[in-house]
């Protein structure tokens, strides 16, 4: 049994902070919501009115905050608080930089940063096979990744500190741009008389099928952009702004992305 601190508790948190319950984890939660704290302390999570006061005994505390801006309100706290030898994973898709200023806080008081992104949805975590990015110091991502193997196969080492985020950066990329070809190609096959239905079947059997088509699948694609735009601009800029960090310019997939008949960005054309 590990003591786990958690903040973010949402949608994606909810069911990561059972997963750990259920493996036996014990976790000291710090969540807003009156109804989300009355869900999870009848689960068994202690549940706690600060991040700081869920950070003070944690042995590995996980932040699955929504966006840059969140955790950089709260990871100094939190890092701040851990007890020499913890761990703190972010499982943000945000910037190295922020990350790499936590390590530097951390390393002062012998506490690691690790870098966790996640692909996958709150049903994957349900059932333990959301894949989890972790790129860090060696012990302590051997640390974080028997903690998230509660909720999450595959658990992908990557290499340094940064890495992980590095790799979220293209996935979430090449997801958007595979997005943007799957609604046009369902657009193309209505335009000679193909159904949505057929088609989606005979590209999972083909070279040309993928799993943005997948998650797709019979739903309208204007439906279903309206339904994603929200993640899908926040995550886009966010591998916008990675990219000028890093001093990389993927052009070719943000043309893609933003030309797209999905409105996945702000400025990207609506469906048509």
């Amino acid at each position: 049994m590990t003591r786990v601190g958690f903040v973010g508790a949402g949608r994606m948190g909810e069911p990561m902070v059972e997963r750990l319950l259920s493996a036996g984890h014990e976790v000291t939660v710090y969540a807003r919501r009156p109804e989300l704290r009355q869900r999870l302390a009848a689960r068994g999570a202690v549940v706690v009115d600060d991040a700081v006061d869920a950070a003070s005994t944690a042995e590995v505390f996980l932040s699955c905050l929504f966006s840059d801006p969140q955790l950089e309100e709260t990871g100094p706290r939190v890092v701040a608080a851990l007890p020499a030898g913890a761990v703190f994973a972010s499982h943000t898709t945000g910037s190295v930089s922020l990350l790499r200023q936590l390590a530097g806080q951390g390393s002062a008081r012998d506490v690691a940063v690790v870098d966790a992104p996640v692909s996958g949805t709150d049903t994957d975590i349900r059932a333990g096979r959301l894949t989890v990015l972790l790129g860090g110091p060696g012990t302590a991502v051997d640390a974080v990744a028997d903690i998230v193997a509660s909720f999450a196969d595959p658990v992908l080492r990557t290499g340094e500190l940064g890495s992980a985020l590095a790799v979220k950066l293209v996935n979430n990329l090449m997801f958007a741009a595979q997005i943007q070809t799957a609604a046009a190609a369902v657009h193309l096959a209505r335009d000679l008389g193909v159904a949505q239905e057929a088609l989606v079947e005979a590209l999972g059997h083909s070279s040309g099928g993928s799993t943005a088509l997948r998650y797709l699948g019979g739903a309208d694609p204007a439906d279903f952009g309206a339904r994603i735009s929200e993640f899908m601009a926040k995550d886009v800029a966010a591998c916008e702004a990675g990219a000028r960090e890093l001093g990389v310019t993927p052009e070719f997939l943000l043309d893609i992305v933003h030309s797209g008949p999905l409105p996945l960005t702000s400025g990207t054309p609506a469906a048509r």
